[in-house]
């Protein structure tokens, strides 16, 4: 049998899990268990849409919390704000990049997987910029292979935060 592999993710990610699996818990399973029993009292189940519905819901539900508790399980928390800033690029870190053509600078956190969200610049570990980045350090020149092309960029600073 193969070692369940760990899943890196920043103290922030973990605490977002954690807060969505109380909430689906202790707020939300109620409910669909309320909405279930509520249906059910209105008789004839074959033709109830609002107890399939709830049903349906709930199987959603318990899927999700199911998802969350493994991931939780196997989580890797990465606390990058008590380690030693060193000026390299690694998991978590907040990079801030100078566009080498264009001048324009982007600032990107390094997160898993599950927390990757371009629109709060927070980039995939997995992600083609994250892996060139990892590894490199400020002052550094790397090319980033983009959909649109080759890009290259200037590590301006890499912050532990």
């Amino acid at each position: 049998m193969m070692a369940q592999q760990k899943i890196p993710m920043t103290a922030e990610g973990a605490e977002k899990l954690r807060e969505e699996l109380h909430n689906l818990k202790t707020v939300e399973r109620p409910k669909v268990i309320d909405a279930i029993a509520t249906a059910r009292a209105h008789g004839d189940l074959k033709e109830n849409a609002e107890y399939h519905a709830a049903r349906e819901q709930q199987s959603f539900l318990e899927g999700r919390i199911h998802e969350l508790e493994h991931k939780l399980s196997h989580l890797q928390v990465i606390n990058i704000a008590s380690m030693q800033n060193n000026g390299k690029v690694v998991f978590g870190a907040t990079v801030n990049l100078i566009n080498s053509d264009d001048g324009s600078k982007k600032t990107y956190q390094i997160v898993g997987d599950e927390e990757a969200d371009l629109k709060h610049g927070k980039i995939s570990v997995s992600s083609p910029i994250a892996k060139a980045l990892i590894g490199k350090f400020e002052g550094d020149e790397v090319d980033v292979q983009a959909p649109g092309g080759l890009i290259s960029y200037e590590i301006d600073s890499v912050e532990y935060i």
